[in-house]
């Protein structure tokens, strides 16, 4: 699924980065988004921006960048 299908609160594991402009999987990259790691959507906004939290760090995601964060959920 999408990192934009998933639900407020919930634990998700980030599986791919795609059909990103390179610029932007870099900077993922940078601040710690890379496949495997974890990511707890914190809020939704009503134009597509998602809220997240991945590794200690809070930030937001537009539309068109959550449409190309490929997620799982995770269980415990």
């Amino acid at each position: 699924m999408k990192l934009n299908d998933g639900e407020i609160n919930g634990t998700y594991r980030v599986i791919a980065i795609e059909n990103l402009e390179l610029p932007v999987e870099r900077r993922l990259e940078a601040i710690g988004l890379t496949n495997g790691t974890n990511i707890t959507i914190l809020n939704k906004k009503k134009k597509g921006a998602v809220i997240v939290n991945v590794r200690g760090t809070r930030f937001a995601v537009g539309y068109h960048i959550a449409q190309g964060i490929e997620i799982e959920g995770v269980t415990a």
